[in-house]
Order: structure tokens, then C-alpha cells, then sequence
């Protein structure tokens, strides 16, 4: 039986055990000097998982007795969580060593956090969904604070670390308020006490969890360690915060609303709607006077998490084939978007300041070109593919009998986008001065043109990404 179970968990295993092998290997070798070798064999090892889980993964599959579920809505999670984190990583290598701070501690924390995440899509239980939970965010909390000798990186940890202890400390609350009143921490145990009319207890039990799953997402009215986080972080940290930990969080609360939680969807609607509604004019409105573009991607991110949770308010299949969709397209607008932010120096130190890409694209056509596709993308104008995204949630939602949301949802939308096409017109338009250089690295540049090219090329079909998230949904409603 055991080896049934280890079966299942198999790519969760074989990533634990490379990154306490790589850890121990470098301890007593060379140290940072491994560092930047360890990235890329990261990276690759995390590529090679997510084609390994698209290779042979197939029907649904339990683990430890439910504890841990494979499912078609879990591999298309874990392939876009792996993937994203193996982008990220190889982006920020030569951005890190550069400036001193690539650590071979640094992969290796990564592929711990990727794990928790892994851990969290198939979480069938309570207590499967603290461990993943837990192993994402106490490595997260480190490589936020990885500069040590940056107050604003130190800042940024602290702030990360204790509203993220009180996030869970509201989360442990309701599992134990939901573990009292269901009499067990599996999520179908959960379902068949929720189901009907369900004790009161229980439903407090579903807000205070509800409230530690929205810090991870930064929804509103949890969001406020997300700008300074993201401005503080190293920009490679904060290219990882906006990717894959979104997917994880936003995949983990799915599979609680309607694995645990799915016989009292009435109840979270309406809870979910609120979330959506004020995370996305809270983040339309806040990044409209930002200068820094990091704390701008930062409101951005939360905007972004509002119009995903549309579709999950909608409580239906369809909400969450259109909530995976919008998740997939926004993870690689933002890894083409981040890819452009790290590019951006000036006699080789990093600028993040928005005015300072005034007249780039006379130096730089290419990349401002490809830039401009995905802030387009990322507004959810038309014919880009981040139109669609935001086209599918409205839709989901409109269908869900949430209709007014999807006219807030619009509305947020055209707020949005006003500071999305700043950001143009500074590159086309601004003041004459002496333009940004762009950064040589092979990497940043190839990430950058392929993001901007799905935007336009994934139009067609998106490359099955609308197939493969229906049968995702299929998988976890039912």
C-alpha cells in the first residue's frame, strides 16, 4: 500500500530529495560558488517534472487515504506552477550574481517552495493543506529578505513573515473550528457535513479559512504587505511572487471551496464576490499613482487576483475552467513583463522607476514593441490574449447569475488599463533624455519575445489551454 502511495507522490519526492541532496552536495563543496551551476540544474529538474506529469499523468489517483489527491485539476496546476518557477529561476540568475547576491542557498529554497506548492493543489485534507501551505511560505519568507545588507529586502521579509504568521494563525483557526464541527479534516468528509444545512460553526470555519487563502492571493482586504513586499524584494523574488505561488493559492482555494466546501456554495459566493469586487478596483485605483513599476505590478497583481476570483465566485465548472485559463495567461504575461523589468539599468545598476523609460523605444524597438504587447495584453484589450482571460471570468460570471460583477469587472477593467498605457506612452511619447540600456542577457531577451508572441499567436487556439482546463474542472467539479 505504501508503495501505491509513494507512487503517486512520486514528483513531490524526487524534487525533496534532489534539493536536501544539492543542499548537503554544496554545503561541503563550493558553497556560491555551485550557486549559479545549481540554478539551471534547478530549473531543468522542475522542466523535466512538469513534462513528466504532462507525459504520464492520467485519471484520479489518492494517496495516504485521501490526504493527497492527482487529478487532471491538480497536473494542470503543478505544470504551470513548474514551469513558471523554472522561467523565473533562469531569469534572475545573471540579475543576482551580478549584483553579488546569488546564493546557493537560493535554487534550492525555490524548489522547497515549489514543493509546498505541489503539496497545496493536492491537498485533500486539512492537514496536507497547512504542510504545503507552510513549506511555501516559510521559504518564500526567506528569499524575500535574501539581501542582507538592503534594509528595504529585510523590510520586505519581516513585513512578508509576520502577516503571513497572522494569515495563518486565521487559517489554523477556521481548520479548527471546521475539524469541530465536521469531525474530521478530510475535504469529503467536510463536504458531506457541509452539505444540507450546515452548522454555523462550520460556516465560521469557512470565513476564518477563507480569510488565510486570500492573504496568499493578496486579495483585498488582505493585500497590504503586497507592495512593499514586491518593491523590497529582489526584482528576480519578486518576478517568482507574482507567478507561480499565485497559481498555487489560487488552485488551493478552488479545491477547498468545492472539494470541502462544495455543498454550501451559496455561502462562499458571496463571500468570494466581495473579494473579487475589491481587489479589483482597489488595485485599478491604487496603481494609477505609482511610480515605481514593481509596486505597480504589485497593485496590478491584486487587480489581477480580483478578476480570477470572478470565476470562482461563479461557483460553476465553467468558473473554474475560466479561472485556470485566466491564471495561464496571466503567469506568462507576467513572466515576459518581469523579464522586461529586469532588463532596465542605467550604467549597470537596476531602475525601476516608470518615468525613466521615457523615449525607450527609440534605443530599444524591439523589446518596447514586445513590451507593449503585453501591457495590452495585460489591460485585456483586444485581439490580445489577455482579452480572452478577462473575456472567460466575465463570461463565468455572467453565467454564474453574477451579472453585476461582470459589469464591475468591466468597469475595473477600463480603470486598469489607464496605467497600463502610461507606461506606453512614456516609451513612445515621453520626454527626450538619455534612454535606458538594455540588459545583454540572451535570457531576458528570449522570455521577453516568446511572452509577447503567445499573446498574439495563442489567439488561434491557445494552444489547448482551453481544452486541457475544461477537463482540469471536469476534474475537481463534480
Amino acid at each position: 500500500m505504501i508503495q501505491a502511495d509513494l507512487n503517486v507522490i512520486l514528483p513531490e519526492i524526487v524534487i525533496s530529495v534532489y534539493a536536501m541532496a544539492a543542499l548537503l552536495f554544496t554545503v561541503y563543496t563550493g558553497k556560491d560558488k555551485m550557486a549559479g551551476m545549481l540554478v539551471w540544474l534547478t530549473a531543468g529538474l522542475l522542466t523535466i517534472m512538469a513534462l513528466w506529469i504532462l507525459a504520464t499523468g492520467n485519471g484520479n489517483r489518492e494517496a495516504f487515504g485521501g490526504m493527497f489527491i492527482d487529478d487532471g485539476f491538480a497536473r494542470f496546476a503543478k505544470v504551470i506552477i513548474l514551469l513558471s518557477a523554472a522561467a523565473v529561476l533562469v531569469m534572475g540568475q545573471e540579475y543576482l550574481d551580478r549584483r553579488g547576491i546569488l546564493k546557493f542557498e537560493y535554487p534550492i529554497l525555490i524548489a522547497l517552495s515549489v514543493v509546498g506548492m505541489m503539496m497545496m493543489i493536492s491537498a485533500g485534507d486539512l492537514m496536507a493543506l497547512y504542510m504545503g501551505l507552510e513549506l511555501q511560505s516559510l521559504a518564500l519568507y526567506v528569499v524575500a529578505a535574501m539581501r542582507r545588507d538592503s534594509a528595504r529586502s529585510t523590510e520586505a521579509g519581516l513585513k512578508y513573515f509576520v502577516l503571513g504568521a497572522l494569515s495563518s494563525g486565521l487559517l489554523l483557526y477556521g481548520a479548527s473550528l471546521t475539524y469541530g464541527y465536521a469531525g474530521t479534516t478530510l475535504f469529503s468528509g467536510i463536504y458531506q457535513a457541509a452539505s444540507g444545512h450546515a452548522p454555523l460553526g462550520l460556516l465560521f470555519g469557512l470565513v476564518f479559512v477563507l480569510s488565510g487563502l486570500a492573504f496568499k492571493i493578496s486579495a483585498v482586504p488582505f493585500h497590504m504587505w503586497t507592495p512593499d513586499v514586491y518593491e523590497g524584494s529582489p526584482t528576480p523574488v519578486t518576478a517568482f511572487f507574482a507567478t507561480a505561488p499565485k497559481m498555487a493559492a489560487m488552485g488551493l482555494l478552488a479545491r477547498v471551496m468545492h472539494d470541502a466546501f462544495g455543498g454550501v456554495t451559496a455561502d462562499w459566493q458571496q463571500i468570494m464576490a466581495l473579494l473579487s469586487v475589491l481587489s479589483m478596483f482597489l488595485g485599478a485605483v491604487a496603481a494609477i499613482g505609482q511610480t515605481d513599476i514593481k509596486r505597480l505590478m504589485a497593485y496590478s497583481s491584486i487587480a489581477h487576483m480580483g478578476f480570477a476570483l470572478m470565476g470562482l465566485a461563479s461557483g460553476t465548472v465553467f468558473g473554474v475552467q475560466a479561472m485556470l485559463i485566466y491564471m495561464a495567461i496571466y503567469v506568462t504575461m507576467n513572466v515576459g513583463t518581469f523579464a522586461f523589468i529586469l532588463s532596465m539599468q542605467r550604467e549597470g545598476q537596476p531602475v525601476t522607476d516608470i518615468a525613466s523609460l521615457n523615449n525607450y523605444s527609440q534605443a530599444h524597438p524591439a523589446r518596447a514593441l514586445a513590451m507593449t504587447v503585453l501591457l495590452f495584453s495585460l489591460a485585456g484589450v483586444p485581439p490580445f490574449l489577455g482579452f480572452f482571460g478577462k473575456f472567460y471570468v466575465l463570461r463565468a460570471a455572467y453565467e454564474g447569475g453574477l451579472a453585476w460583477l461582470a459589469i464591475a469587472g468591466v468597469i475595473a477593467s477600463v480603470i486598469g488599463a489607464y496605467y497600463y498605457l502610461r507606461i506606453v506612452y512614456y516609451m513612445y511619447f515621453g520626454d527626450d533624455r538619455e534612454p535606458l540600456q538594455a540588459g545583454k542577457s540572451p535570457v531576458l531577451w528570449s522570455l521577453l519575445m516568446v511572452s509577447s508572441v503567445i499573446m498574439l499567436a495563442g489567439i488561434i487556439n491557445m494552444f489547448g489551454v482551453e481544452t486541457m482546463a475544461e477537463v482540469a474542472a471536469a476534474t475537481l467539479v463534480n
